[in-house]
């Protein structure tokens, strides 16, 4: 064990996370939750698994799909706007994307949108022809613009992209919107999405050495075990069980309940169930009024199926 958790061993698995933003820190927790032990320290690039032969490397989110391309890394957690653009942006190049995308994951959620000025007459897709649009992402764009049959200049910017209709470099713009609150601070409005986007697991098709296959499986298992209880609970209870019908019901999104008797409590028994829906107040209050009693619902860490 001691070789294959040794930081220069070259088969160690390495995996690719934004530096500084939106996804890092949802993106460490899932390696945390998988089981990851790792140091950090300050303005540090890389850092290594303590209890996993696993290496992080923190960089700039739109290198990442380019560091698994190029086989420097195994594994890379990105947003899945970044994913599209590299696909978009290789395919304009006529090279193949040596990156799959192995797993949607339940965060970093945003759209990429159109966005227009306040006072903006926007009638549908047709109001971008002739306009000159802002973006960081000129191949979806692109692509967009092209699927609808418009003529209009895409204005490549690296950031600071929606000030760029006030500063007169643009008509409108396409950007990543989440609360919408930044387009709002410089009077623009959402007008249509173009993308919807999430994080992803991406990884190199490129067949992985035998040595790191084993924990490459067991990293994919445990990613898939954290993500399929994301807002999943665990609720306990008492209840008759001539009330069971009525609860299965009112369980959301659970597989049929563990039920065991109660010692010495006659027709009463306890129901366990693994709820994979929000479970709200009402339905607590719905189970209390079909007879259930002593009601737990707790949150659920991880699961293997």
């Amino acid at each position: 064990m001691g070789s294959e958790l040794n930081s220069t061993d070259p088969m160690r698995l390495k995996i690719a996370v934004q530096k500084n933003g939106r996804l890092t820190d949802s993106s460490l927790d899932l390696l945390s939750r998988c089981g990851l032990k790792y140091s950090r320290g300050k303005d540090q690039l890389m850092c290594y698994g303590e209890n996993m032969p696993l290496d992080v490397l923190f960089v700039r989110d739109d290198d990442i799909p380019d560091l698994v391309q190029e086989d420097v890394c195994d594994l890379g957690l990105v947003g899945l706007n970044v994913v599209q653009e590299k696909r978009l942006a290789f395919a304009a190049r006529a090279i193949a994307p040596l990156f799959e995308t192995v797993q949607l994951l339940d965060f970093g959620r945003c759209k990429l949108c159109i966005a227009v000025p306040d006072g903006f007459d926007y009638r549908g897709a047709q109001s971008l022809q002739g306009k000159r649009i802002a973006t960081t992402y000129p191949h979806i764009v692109g692509r967009f613009l092209a699927d609808h049959g418009i003529a209009a200049e895409v204005v490549v910017l690296s950031g600071s992209v929606e000030i760029a209709p006030r500063l007169g470099r643009a008509d409108l713009i396409c950007d990543l919107v989440s609360t919408g609150s930044t387009l709002a601070a410089n009077h623009l409005r959402h007008a249509e999405t173009v993308l919807d986007s999430q994080a992803v697991l991406i990884r190199t098709p490129v067949p992985i050495a035998p040595e790191k296959q084993e924990w490459t499986r067991r990293l994919l298992m445990r990613i898939d075990g954290v993500e399929q209880v994301k807002g999943s609970k665990y609720i306990m209870l008492h209840a008759p069980r001539s009330a069971l019908p009525a609860i299965a019901k009112l369980l959301p999104g659970s597989e049929a309940p563990t039920v065991i008797p109660l010692e010495g409590r006659g027709d009463r028994v306890a129901v366990h169930a693994v709820c994979r829906e929000n479970v709200f107040w009402e339905t607590l209050e719905e189970l209390k009024g079909v007879g259930a009693t002593s009601v737990l619902v707790l949150p659920v860490e991880k699961m293997l199926a």
